[in-house]
């Protein structure tokens, strides 16, 4: 589930409140190389204004028609877009690509505030929609749940599905957490160093108190987690480093030259007993070899590689040149 699509919510319920009729309309299923991916949810008001995307083309502009002209649904409904070359064509979808949507009509909002509030709180939460009924309701989900359609019900999930801890809370974390906020990364901050913690001013960044080791324990990270270390502090970076290599997290990654990496993996081989495999997990230098030099160029390739890491996709070349000596 995308934060964009918690922003949608936020302006149906908007537009709810203020009085206008407002439209649902929810991605569950895709063939061929169709542009959003089942779970994406667009809001259309009365009046045509929208919120959200479900294709990036033409559909959306098909619905405002509809809506527009005054098309209503009592209760939810399928409808279904490209389901041959002339008509993926006609809606601007790639070639054999083709979509199904759900569509509702917004009546109770008391499951939006809700569900809003409840994501406010860093809450994974899973929303079932029934579409005989229109009945909404709400369940604590968990990481390894995906979006689910049967043809009478849909569940979709909404919350921060990925995570990551950041230790250190510098100028480069602080790049590196904004940039992960837009795709959607919860992300938390440790640094024991107050002079430092005290200037991190990333809204939405959770502060997470202690050392960086006992933070990432507490974390218990897992295939949705990602652990970085960017103190370039060897007392802080390695005991965090240790527990996130020994840990489930999809991708650890630690800042510096290829000659600290290297010493690095030395002490935690020798002092720690960290196995060759668990140590091959760590990437350093961090980020992605795109020549970055600023802290936002090396924030953009950090993120990069996690994504490329998130997303399993191969790339001939991984390492990072960018990192400080």
């Amino acid at each position: 589930m995308e934060s964009l699509d918690l922003r949608v919510l936020d302006d149906a319920l908007a537009w709810r409140r203020a009085g206008h009729a407002v439209t649902l309309v929810t991605v569950v299923e895709t063939w061929g190389s169709a542009p959003r991916p089942p779970g994406a949810l667009l809001a259309v008001r009365g009046d045509g204004v929208v919120s959200g995307s479900v294709s990036g083309g033409c559909v959306e502009d098909d619905l405002i028609a509809r809506v527009k002209a005054g098309e209503r649904t009592a209760l939810p409904s399928m409808i279904a877009y490209g389901v041959s070359k002339e008509e993926a064509a006609r809606f601007g979808l790639p070639c054999g690509g083709s979509l199904r949507l759900v569509q509702e009509p917004l009546g109770d909002i008391g499951w939006v505030e809700q569900l809003l509030a409840r994501t406010a709180a860093h809450e994974l939460v899973a929303r079932t929609l029934t579409l005989a009924t229109g009945e909404v309701t709400l369940a604590a989900a968990s990481r390894d749940e995906r979006m689910v359609f049967d043809g009478v019900k849909l569940t979709t999930l909404f919350g921060p599905c990925w995570r990551l801890l950041l230790i250190g809370a510098g100028q480069l974390s602080q790049a590196v957490a904004r940039i992960a906020q837009l795709i959607d990364f919860e992300v938390l901050v440790c640094d024991p160093r107050e002079e430092y913690a005290m200037t991190l001013a990333v809204p939405g960044a959770i502060r997470v108190p202690g050392m960086p080791d006992d933070a990432v324990r507490e974390l218990r990270p897992d295939a949705h987690t990602a652990v970085v270390a960017l103190t370039h502090d060897p007392k802080l970076d390695d005991m965090a480093l240790l527990e996130a290599l020994r840990s489930g997290a999809f991708y650890v990654g630690a800042l510096g030259s290829s000659r600290n990496q290297a010493k690095r993996k030395e002490r935690l081989a020798e002092h720690f007993d960290l196995t060759e495999v668990e140590l091959d997990r760590l990437h350093g230098p961090v980020g992605l070899r795109i020549g970055a030099k600023t802290p936002a160029e090396i924030a953009v390739s950090i993120v990069a590689q996690i994504v490329e890491c998130k997303n399993a996709v191969s790339q001939p070349v991984t390492a990072a040149g960018c990192c400080i000596e």
